[in-house]
């Protein structure tokens, strides 16, 4: 009996999963004729919009052609005005043209050319007397550097003209005239009146001093005051990278306007009467810096230092120049 009422509930159950699958059958279709009714309405809607959409944008193309149709006629009657005021200025400019030929207007080349040659000569008259300051420096007497008095990393020419700066010590005999641990050297003979002026080859060199000395400057030992410039014995013009500097009586006088300036030949003038030391640019003539010291109190020495190596910039040589053409060829 169990088995039977077993079975029977088995069956209702059975028959109530088969009404609720027939259920979900009936819902599914309904489902799908919702959606597909929707969907319907839907495209018929976008179809409705690209309609009016369609007939939006022909309209508004078409108010686009109008106006352009009407820009471009207003713009070809423009064209044709400047066609036409065009032509008339033409006409103008072929009127004008003829009015302004330059070949109507002559100059008297004649007279021009007389002009330019006398011109010519008059500044060759003038070179022949500019700078003023050269007229101070025709006579020069001659300079000749004393041998006996180098630092022995010195090498002097035989000439006495050009002087070398060197690594290696020479063997030379020592002397109480010898510089020995400043890199000078000064000329054999002084002067103790009247002008002199010399010049001296600095091309090509990143380090030098040179200038004027009385016989008394410091030549022994690691004092400054054998240095040119560093006691009132000597007046002196440094050179180094570039930067050039006075010096006398220990007092460093820097020269910023020069800074950059690089001259091949450094003149040395000297009023042995006026008390005065000048060093100028040779080549043009410029002053670079000018001492005045009222009276000179002994004889007067050339002098030099070629300077060190300076980092393998500095081997050249310096070489004292024939005064007396420097001054002649310097303008």
């Amino acid at each position: 009996e169990m088995l039977i009422k077993y079975q029977q509930h088995l069956q209702r159950q059975k028959q109530v999963m088969a009404y609720r699958m027939k259920r979900l059958a009936e819902k599914q279709v309904e489902i799908k004729k919702k959606t597909d009714a929707v969907k319907d309405k839907i495209r018929n809607k976008y179809e409705d919009m690209k309609r009016a959409l369609d007939e939006d944008l022909r309209i508004t193309l078409t108010h686009l052609d109008t106006e352009q149709k009407a820009a471009e006629t207003l713009l070809e009657e423009k064209i044709e005005d400047c066609r036409s005021l065009t032509q008339e200025l033409d006409k103008e400019l072929l009127e004008t043209l003829k009015l302004t030929d330059p070949n109507l207007i002559q100059l008297d080349d004649f007279k021009n050319e007389q002009l330019l040659c006398l011109t010519a000569n008059l500044l060759l008259f003038i070179r022949s007397q500019v700078p003023v300051t050269k007229k101070l420096f025709q006579s020069a007497a001659e300079v000749v550097l004393d041998a006996d008095t180098a630092h022995p990393k010195l090498i002097i020419s035989p000439k006495g003209d050009l002087v070398t700066y060197t690594n290696t010590w020479q063997d030379v005999p020592d002397s109480p005239t010898r510089f020995d641990t400043t890199l000078n050297v000064v000329s054999q003979h002084g002067f103790s009146e009247g002008r002199q002026y010399w010049v001296v080859d600095v091309s090509g060199k990143t380090y030098w001093e040179l200038g004027l000395t009385y016989p008394s400057i410091s030549r022994k030992g690691h004092k400054e005051d054998s240095w040119l410039g560093r006691s009132k014995e000597s007046w002196g013009l440094e050179y180094f990278n570039g930067d050039y500097t006075a010096w006398h009586s220990g007092v460093q006088h820097e020269l910023p306007l020069l800074a950059g300036r690089q001259f091949t030949r450094i003149g040395v003038y000297c009023s042995y009467p006026g008390g005065v030391v000048c060093f100028l640019g040779a080549d043009t003539m410029t002053p670079l810096h000018c001492f005045c010291t009222g009276t000179f109190t002994d004889t007067l020495h050339q002098a030099l230092c070629p300077g060190h190596d300076n980092e393998g910039t500095n081997w050249n040589s310096l070489r004292i120049c024939d005064a007396s053409r420097s001054a002649t060829s310097s303008v």
